[in-house]
């Protein structure tokens, strides 16, 4: 798991003269143990410079931006730092930022406070001084106020540095679609201009042929290797290996074709397999078990969203997968959702061991595929959706309660989650439609809204949060306000 860099940087000045400076840099470099403490293993905080002068803002800034290791900058005035020397660096800023309002004493020394005190520990107002410049320069960054020990402001700083990788890891993102969208479905395509210049996703097309051409080039050690990993992953509940052996060399053949052009995520389509004997189940089952970002039917977003929801829950160990909203359940007066796909559910939510089956699949006109079933874990989740709403994006996220299924379901042939949302089934569902919310969705388990929440701001594009607290017209109005907000901006139609 790699290791995200981010850096603290601490704001003063020389009118209190130089002797503070020390005193301040060993404050920094405590302050970055604990915070760099706080967020491991998934990052690490280290304690960069003081910043007394707007030339040395401005190339704190630049470095950030030309250093690849550095997913983010986390600022904190030590002592008052004037603003106007901030505007320079500021407008070179290019990574993502938090504000740190906080102080170094927990406590005021009552016995023993005097002016040089007082001079010395002015983050009260130079936090104040600090946030007004980014208010005026209408630069995005996220403020984390409280005492920088308290757990529930570590809790914030270990959320953002997540999304923060989320943003670093989206500006290189490249995703191959393998085929192309489903056939008159809208919200599974969008302008994959746009979302080059707003996220940074590269996203191309290659024809299934070229699938086929590399399955025909697996090797058999390689085809005895990627058996053995399944063997070890699933329990194999087939007597036609055949099948399950042609998923592996689907997996291969797909896995050296993302690495070949450094893809992190990919797409399938039923409605398009020429030259394939079966659509790739296992083999996208098991590939978002290894990290890649995946969706069906062409839907590129989704894959997208999956690659990054991934690496900004790395660590977590609870699990992530593409999903879809499937079918109903209604019990005294309660609404449940039953979701799945035709085949690719990420066995990282699984809640038992998967069993390999190969079944019909009933579309697409090839042979039975062979795919890993199961069903998900229990746990507060969330289903999360980006849409291209036509010049813009939006982010919609939906909280919700996964459920074990009420009862055995013996003939359904795939892996399946069941969850109940929040606040309530009517209230979430028409909140989610009229936000215009896809039927392809992530679930994860291991991020919530707030990390997203962060993620949405740093990439500038609007985020809807479904929850417990939730009213349909209230929501309803929000959207409108932020129509107006990104029309203004000028986003959208």
């Amino acid at each position: 798991m790699k290791r995200y860099q981010f850096w603290l940087v601490i704001g003063t000045q020389h009118l209190y003269g130089s002797d503070i400076f020390e005193t301040i840099e060993q404050r920094g470099k405590t302050m970055a143990k604990t915070l760099s403490k706080a967020v491991q293993p998934f990052a690490e905080v280290s304690f960069k410079t003081l910043l007394k002068t707007s030339d040395e803002i401005e190339a704190l800034f630049k470095e950030a931006n030309h250093n690849d290791e550095v997913a983010g900058v986390i600022t904190w005035m030590h002592t008052f730092s004037p603003s106007k020397m901030w505007i320079r660096g500021l407008k070179q800023m290019q990574k993502p930022m938090l504000h740190l309002h906080t102080q170094f004493n927990e406590t005021i020394p009552w016995d023993e406070i005097d002016m040089d005190f007082m001079n010395l520990n002015q983050a009260a107002h130079g936090d104040r001084e600090h946030g007004h410049i980014h208010t005026r320069m209408k630069t995005a960054r996220k403020v984390v106020s409280g005492y920088y020990k308290d757990e529930s402001v570590l809790e914030k700083i270990r959320k953002w540095t997540r999304s923060a990788a989320g943003v670093l890891e989206s500006k290189h993102l490249n995703i191959i679609r393998i085929g192309d969208n489903m056939r008159n479905v809208a919200v599974t395509e969008g302008d994959k201009v746009s979302a080059e210049m707003m996220f940074g996703w590269s996203v191309n097309t290659f024809g299934s042929g070229e699938i086929a051409n590399r399955v025909k080039a697996v090797t058999q050690n390689e085809l005895r290797e990627q058996m053995d990993k399944y063997k070890k992953r699933y329990e194999i509940d087939t007597e036609n290996i055949e099948a399950v052996e042609y998923q592996a060399k689907l997996q291969i053949a797909i896995r050296h074709l993302l690495r070949e052009h450094g893809a992190k995520g990919f797409t399938t389509t039923f409605e398009d397999l020429h030259g394939l004997r079966q659509l790739p189940g296992l083999a996208a089952q098991d590939l978002m078990a290894e990290g890649y970002g995946f969706a069906a039917e062409g839907d590129w977003k989704t894959s997208a969203l999956l690659r990054i929801i991934k690496l900004m829950a790395n660590g977590g160990g609870k699990g992530s997968s593409f999903m879809e909203d499937y079918t109903y359940h209604f019990e005294n007066g309660e609404g449940y959702v039953l979701g799945s796909h035709m085949l690719e559910i990420c066995p990282s939510i699984a809640s038992n061991k998967p069993k390999i089956k190969v079944e019909p699949l009933g579309i697409g006109g090839k042979e039975d595929p062979a795919r890993a079933v199961f069903e998900a874990k229990e746990g507060k989740a969330v289903q999360v959706s980006i849409v291209d709403l036509g010049g813009r994006f939006r982010m919609i996220v939906s909280d919700c309660e996964a459920l074990t299924p009420f009862k055995s379901m013996p003939n359904l042939p795939v892996a399946a989650a069941m969850w109940k949302l929040k606040p309530n089934f009517s209230t979430a569902t028409e909140s989610w439609i009229h936000a215009g919310g896809a039927h392809h969705t992530v679930m994860s388990y291991d991020l919530d809204a707030e990390v997203l929440r962060n993620f949405a701001e740093m990439m500038d594009i609007e985020f809807v949060h479904i929850n417990q607290d939730t009213d349909v017209n209230t929501l309803k109005q929000t959207m409108n306000m932020q129509d107006v907000y990104y029309r203004l901006k000028g986003f959208g139609q």
